[in-house]
């Protein structure tokens, strides 16, 4: 396959050159799918006739769309395919035959009906990177529906969320979908570059309890290497001190001096260099140890000026900390800073302001080709190529070669 761009005809990104066949919803697999398009690919979003469900997710909204699913949908192209009926389903096995990954997050066992699980697929396309995303693997927990809050709860991440005093919370976000779907975008990477070097696909396996159990990173590892079940500190960090929001003039100022030079700089900004000479907080394990004995300490010095007067004079002498935002608070930070986080997609009226792709390439930057699509807007010429020979050209919209590149 090769992609390029209808409006200009010419292959952008790293992962120009390769069909993706969406048939995930939701959010774990279409994040995924969009870091994949925004990377080159050609995605095709295969939806059911009513569509993906976070369409109607609102508020809040953009027009009659839910900002929710147009925050994770740029970049593809959508069909509407009813797998339950002959012709819809047939095209579907057409497009998993032609395509070099297929991301799908059905429940287990769920894609077979149709003919489109892995075993079926890969059988017609050995090259194919096959990526499925369940809740809790295909094993005895195959039949326990995935959703994030469940994951949050299950793997202990609520535990750890919340003040130590009150109830569990989850955290802001769905995090290990978004988590799971990273996983799932490394994991298709990585099979492809096998499938480069022995020109055969693979299966791609992610789940979110998976997924949040290794996100826990050092809670897990405080379990499974040390045998402590770590609880909830509210704002505070086990390990290191100061690593928390503490409070200034006016409002609270996120404070992560995590090593012995960084607490000695905080300490010259402060105005009180003999804290970092002090034996009792000489070193991070000290530091932590004592945190009710130096907290004070620091406040005290803290509240004399107001948080983002602090910001300024940390910062510029190399200690980490950071004002806590609301949601465009942290994308004025972001301009601020030049990262130019907003990215408008489209042309004219029908352009739809998204968030930048995380990662940027020197050689072959990610490009934003199509906004998030309407239902089916791009049915009829999806079914045309799909239906004509696979070597044809002329009925695929994105002026492809109509054959899956790893076929061996």
């Amino acid at each position: 396959m090769s992609t390029t761009d209808p409006r200009d005809g010419v292959p952008t990104g790293p992962l120009a050159g390769l069909l993706v066949a969406d048939f995930s919803r939701v959010l774990a697999g279409p994040y995924a799918t969009m870091l994949l398009a925004d990377m080159g690919a050609d995605v095709v979003k295969v939806e059911g006739p009513a569509g993906d469900e976070t369409r109607s997710w609102t508020p809040p909204q953009r027009g009659e769309v839910s900002t929710y699913y147009l925050g994770v949908n740029r970049g593809k192209r959508s069909i509407a395919l009813d797998l339950r009926e002959p012709d819809d389903a047939a095209a579907a096995r057409e497009l998993a035959r032609r395509a070099d990954v297929l991301v799908e997050n059905f429940k287990p066992g769920g894609m077979a009906k149709f003919g489109l699980d892995h075993e079926t697929v890969s059988a017609e396309n050995p090259g194919i990177v096959y990526a499925s995303i369940t809740g809790f693997g295909t094993g005895a927990g195959r039949d326990v529906p995935g959703y994030d809050l469940m994951v949050q709860a299950i793997s202990g991440l609520m535990s750890l969320t919340g003040d130590p005093e009150g109830p569990p919370f989850r955290a802001g976000i769905s995090v290990f979908d978004v988590m799971a779907g990273n996983h799932a975008t490394i994991g298709v990477l990585a099979a492809l570059r096998h499938r480069e070097i022995t020109g055969r696909g693979q299966h791609v396996e992610v789940n979110l309890l998976s997924s949040a159990l290794t996100g826990l990173v050092n809670h897990s590892s405080a379990y499974v290497a040390g045998g402590v079940v770590p609880l909830r500190m509210g704002n505070a960090h086990p390990s290191v001190f100061p690593y928390e929001p503490l409070p200034t003039a006016d409002t609270e100022l996120i404070v992560t001096a995590a090593n012995d030079r960084q607490f000695r700089r905080l300490c010259e900004v402060l105005g009180v260099p003999e804290l970092a000479d002090d034996p009792r907080f000489a070193r991070n394990a000290d530091r932590t140890r004592r945190r009710e004995e130096l907290r004070p300490l620091l406040v005290e010095r803290l509240r004399t000026r107001p948080a983002l007067d602090w910001f300024d004079l940390l910062v510029a002498a190399g200690v980490p900390c950071g004002p806590i935002n609301t949601i465009d608070g942290g994308f004025a930070m972001a301009e601020r800073f030049g990262l130019d986080p907003v990215v408008e997609v489209g042309e004219g009226d029908a352009a739809v302001p998204t968030t930048r792709h995380p990662i940027r390439f020197s050689g072959t930057p990610a490009s934003y080709r199509l906004p998030p699509p309407g239902l089916d807007e791009h049915g009829e010429e999806l079914r045309r190529w799909l239906s004509a020979p696979a070597g044809n050209r002329s009925g695929n919209p994105a002026g492809t070669a109509g054959e899956g590149s790893g076929r061996g």
